[in-house]
């Protein structure tokens, strides 16, 4: 009997969360997920989580909140990421950052499954250390009995992600890539079984710049002249990936590209 991990890309303003609030339990429902990974740093207006909706995305299903590198964006968010035990921050951020380096959720069979993510370097504005090394210390800390480990590589370069995945493989069961909002098409099993995606892609509206007012962002590429970057409204999707694992061996036996919009859900 496996286990299935929905891993879902950055959640981006009240368009992504409310698509997660009104249709989550549904999708895993339908797809018989057991575990629900999110990257929430987009949450709150396009940047940051606050607790309200931390609490929220909590309500509707979704097991484990990965941050990127708009962590601290709305610092209500800190003491959540203290006390929480189902949310984590990069964890090569600087020593003293406020959050934990990995979480894990334990399913009712006790099968338990840990979360890492960490911030590429690479055309990133960030202090962050090298996630290579980072990755590799936090998975010695964790407990024995967590065989099922998922790594997230929250990064600018897909080479940087891509070498996170073949730096794992074997070692985790998943690693999958954010912050680009692209869904990328390279979804596949590695050779010593450990899933990779490069990216993938954005919950939100994808009639849009990268989640944000079309009109807005072309206005200021082509004129120079800044001016603020709405959320947008249309297309909204819900993209990610779908990981069958053994809870076994950890290692990943099939994995699905999967994507939702909201016609899927309309009653006629």
């Amino acid at each position: 009997m496996s286990i299935r991990i929905l891993c879902v890309g950055d959640v981006v303003g009240r368009p992504g969360r409310s698509f997660i609030n009104a249709h989550l339990k549904q999708i895993r429902r339908r797809m018989q997920i057991d575990v629900v990974v999110v990257n929430a740093e987009n949450a709150a207006g396009g940047s940051g989580l606050t607790p309200t909706i931390y609490d929220k995305l909590i309500e509707a299903g979704v097991h484990l909140i990965t941050l990127g590198d708009h962590v601290y964006r709305r610092d209500q968010i800190i003491p959540v990421l203290e006390r929480s035990d189902r949310i984590v921050r990069p964890a090569n951020l600087p020593p003293g950052a406020p959050g934990k380096e990995y979480a894990v959720w334990t399913l009712e069979s006790g099968v338990r499954v840990a979360i890492i993510t960490v911030l590429g370097r690479l055309f990133m504005r960030s202090v962050a250390d090298c996630p290579f090394r980072t990755v590799d210390r936090v998975i010695d800390q964790l407990p024995e009995d967590v065989k099922i480990i998922v790594v997230e590589c929250h990064a600018e370069a897909t080479s940087e992600k891509i070498a996170m995945g073949w730096h794992l493989d074997g070692r985790v069961s998943i690693v999958f890539g954010t912050h680009t909002h692209i869904p990328t098409a390279d979804e596949r099993v590695l050779p010593q079984g450990t899933a990779y995606i490069t990216d993938l892609g954005m919950t939100g509206p994808y009639d849009s710049i990268l989640g944000r007012q079309t009109d807005r962002v072309l206005s200021t590429m082509i004129t120079a002249v800044p001016s603020p970057f709405g959320v947008a409204t249309d297309d909204v999707r819900l993209c990610g990936l779908i990981v069958d694992v053994d809870p076994d061996t950890a290692r990943a036996q099939s994995v699905e590209r999967f994507c939702a919009k909201l016609e899927d859900f309309e009653t006629p």
